[in-house]
């Protein structure tokens, strides 16, 4: 959140564990789009409010070194659709990930094994009963459903109740106002829709993102009702 605070260019973040995607407006001007200069102020401000605002969530375990440091990368696609299919790539591999971390951890806590031997029987390939074959060999080459079982019948874990943040992902979002179905879009800029917005606007649009809300949800971005209930996430001009 605070890297949306400090950047306003920054329309909407996606998040996983210490791993964020940041989405620019495309309008967006900042440093005259120098790729050099939007990622190392991107990185910089990411981590030092990681290393700022640590103490406020764990009060009981202080850095130290090696301290957190993160890398980045810049990537302009061509599309909306090619971001948007980006974003949904990014939480779909966040329930991928959950998923399995949940099995491993489950088996490692509840089912005794070592993490070595968790591993292994993630990885592995190998065709099963999940009633009949021992712990050890249930979770070879498992698809999602048969984690979903393993879990509920031998540690009585309903995945379906995790908390829904780990799940799906944070998602972080400039609220102006959720549209409704029927309603008309919210204008993205002011003028003619159809002409690229001038420096004055991109200034006022600007100052006006720095002033709105940020909201933190955990919501599905893969489906069209997130997108369609806040157009300008996605502009026409």
């Amino acid at each position: 959140m605070a890297v949306m605070q400090e950047i306003p260019d920054v329309a909407i973040a996606y998040g996983i564990s210490d791993e964020f995607s940041f989405v620019f407006d495309r309008t967006s001007n900042l440093f005259d789009r120098r790729e050099s200069k939007i990622l190392t102020t991107v990185v910089s401000t990411f981590t030092s409010y990681y290393v700022h605002l640590w103490p406020l969530h764990f009060p009981d375990q202080a850095l130290s070194p090696p301290m957190p440091s993160f890398d980045g990368r810049v990537v302009q696609y061509p599309s909306k659709q090619n971001m948007r299919d980006y974003m949904s790539w990014r939480q779909v591999d966040c329930h991928i990930n959950n998923l399995y971390n949940s099995t491993f951890w489950a088996l490692v806590r509840k089912g005794q094994m070592g993490p070595a031997e968790a591993e292994e029987a993630l990885k592995v390939s190998r065709a099963f009963n999940t009633s009949s074959i021992p712990l050890s060999h249930n979770l070879k080459g498992t698809s999602a459903a048969n984690k979903n079982e393993i879990m509920f019948s031998r540690f009585g874990i309903n995945y379906n109740n995790e908390p829904v943040m780990f799940k799906k992902g944070s998602v972080l979002i400039r609220e102006y106002g959720v549209r409704k179905l029927g309603e008309q879009p919210i204008p993205s800029a002011e003028g003619d829709q159809g002409a690229e917005p001038s420096k004055i606007q991109r200034e006022r649009e600007r100052r006006s993102r720095a002033k709105t809300e940020i909201k933190l949800e955990h919501e599905d971005i893969i489906g069209n009702k997130f997108w369609e209930a806040r157009p300008w996430l996605l502009p026409e001009h």
